[in-house]
């Protein structure tokens, strides 16, 4: 019995949305929302590209976190020099890329919840 509530305490600890990442902040909604006020962020959405098509944060850039080639995408189009706001569409697939532009020395703030907090806090999207 103590081995099978060991096994699904850490499956529910690998499938959680609020993994953590070493070197990542997570903030949410209305924390992510003043660093894009304040201009410190670069925004880094990594849904497929039909997700982002259903409505985004203004202003984000679309790289695929899935795709092979995220890490060569995203150091062409973002700067090292300012932070990376990142998200997805519940927090897990950012947390993913987060964790790859960390080890890239990128620096990086994750939208805890992803754009279903953003909507959920009545945050601005487009399409």
């Amino acid at each position: 019995m103590k081995i099978f509530l060991a096994a699904a305490g850490l499956l529910l600890s690998l499938t959680s949305c609020s993994v953590s990442v070493p070197g990542v902040k997570s903030v949410g909604a209305n924390e992510f929302e003043k660093l894009m006020q304040n201009g410190d962020l670069q925004l880094l959405d990594v849904r497929t590209a039909e997700e982002f098509a259903q409505g985004h944060i203004p202003g984000a850039t679309n790289i695929d976190v899935q795709q092979p080639d995220f890490l060569e995408k995203a150091q062409a189009a973002l700067s090292r020099k300012r932070i990376v706001g990142i998200y997805c569409r519940s927090g897990k697939r950012s947390m993913r890329g987060a964790e790859i532009l960390n080890k890239a020395k990128f620096t990086v703030v994750n939208l805890q919840g992803g754009i279903i907090e953003w909507q959920d806090a009545q945050k601005v999207t487009e399409e």
